[in-house]
């Protein structure tokens, strides 16, 4: 599994990169795409499936503004000619991208091994949860009492969505 995750990480990397340099601006678009799509199956082998809805959700929606925003627009680039400080982007890039690795190995040596299952948070989710949270349902308890943030951040991230769409929708509206 990690083999899996360390390739669609690579491919990930790759597509962004892609993105960033692509000449054709669809061609970006869709790279981006893709980039968003590996994440979800990241998330679905790291057994995140909330994480995973969320972010297919928002990346589709994305997605297919993005893609109507650019066959309504031009196309293709001008062509411009490199200076120094695009040079001096792309290092920058590189080394961020080395320290956030660095800091990417350093955070899954402190996991646990694929297929060994800790149950650290089950034991105090199920017993008592109906005397902690109030609730009679003890889904609706965990939800909103004990994943109170987890819940404000997904939750977050759709309006965040759906604002920018309102807003590109917006602005294009105007023309």
């Amino acid at each position: 599994m990690e083999l899996a995750i360390s390739v669609i990480t690579g491919f990930m990397i790759i597509g962004a990169l892609y993105a960033i340099h692509a000449k054709d601006i669809l061609s970006a678009v869709i790279a981006c795409g893709i980039v968003g799509y590996s994440l979800v199956i990241c998330f679905l082998l790291l057994k995140a499936p909330d994480l995973a809805i969320v972010q297919i959700v928002v990346e589709t929606i994305t997605l297919i503004i993005m893609v109507a925003v650019v066959l309504d627009s031009s196309r293709e680039e001008a062509f411009v000619k490199s200076d120094g400080r695009g040079y001096v982007t792309a290092i920058t890039t590189v080394l961020i991208a080395l320290v956030l690795f660095y800091f990417f190995k350093m955070a899954i040596g402190s996991l646990d091994s694929f297929g060994i299952s800790t149950l650290r948070m089950a034991g105090p989710y199920i017993e008592g949860a109906t005397e902690k949270t109030g609730s009679a349902n003890l889904v609706t308890g965990v939800v909103f009492d004990f994943r109170g943030y987890d819940t404000l951040g997904e939750a977050t991230v759709l309006v965040t969505a759906v604002l920018g769409v309102l807003t590109i929708l917006r602005i294009k509206g105007k023309k």
